[in-house]
């Protein structure tokens, strides 16, 4: 969905703002809803952890990417994206040095509401690209960008909690690579 929604948000007519932000509901909603299935009804796998958190990330990234791009967000924010781009790319990398050697990190309850945060700005951001004009505008302008500020913050701190909980993984690495 992330390329249609980025397509449509270029194009950059009042009707498509409201189809990107509606699809970016939707994909939100359908992410949320697999998940919960999938514990409801103990389908949950290895391969459904990690593609979930890839694909949390490929809508999130490049959602955050376009916007940036797209001058809809403060010229601050591109740090934002770049701090959560940066640990994304980390945290992905830690799963694969992980999966390397039989392991799979699900997403833990930090990263979760990392997630969460990160959606929510998201489609703030796309709420104000669609309502540009309206009196609530600064105001969601606003929450937005705090929003945003409060993902990027526990998305750092996730990020590092993530790599300390797993630090055992760097250990084992260590271990292989001075018997090599």
């Amino acid at each position: 969905m992330v390329f249609l929604i980025v397509t449509l948000m270029v194009v950059d007519t009042f009707e498509t703002k409201r189809w990107a932000l509606a699809l970016f509901i939707l994909s939100s909603l359908t992410d949320w809803i697999d998940g919960y299935l999938a514990r409801k009804w103990n389908q949950v796998t290895d391969l459904g952890k990690f593609m979930d958190a890839l694909a949390d990330k490929v809508l999130t990234v490049g959602l955050l990417v376009a916007l940036a791009i797209l001058d809809k967000m403060p010229d601050w924010a591109l740090f934002a994206v770049l701090l959560i781009l940066t640990r994304e790319f980390m945290v992905t990398g830690l799963r694969l040095v992980a999966a390397g050697k039989g392991r799979v990190l699900p997403a833990e309850g930090l990263g979760k509401w990392k997630t969460t945060l990160q959606m929510v700005a998201i489609g703030l951001f796309l709420l104000v690209d669609v309502l540009d004009g309206s009196p609530t505008l600064s105001l969601l302008q606003n929450f937005g960008q705090v929003v945003l500020i409060a993902a990027t913050v526990l998305t750092v701190v996730s990020g590092l909690l993530y790599f300390f909980k797993q630090r055992d993984l760097f250990q084992e690495a260590s271990r292989s690579n001075e018997e090599a």
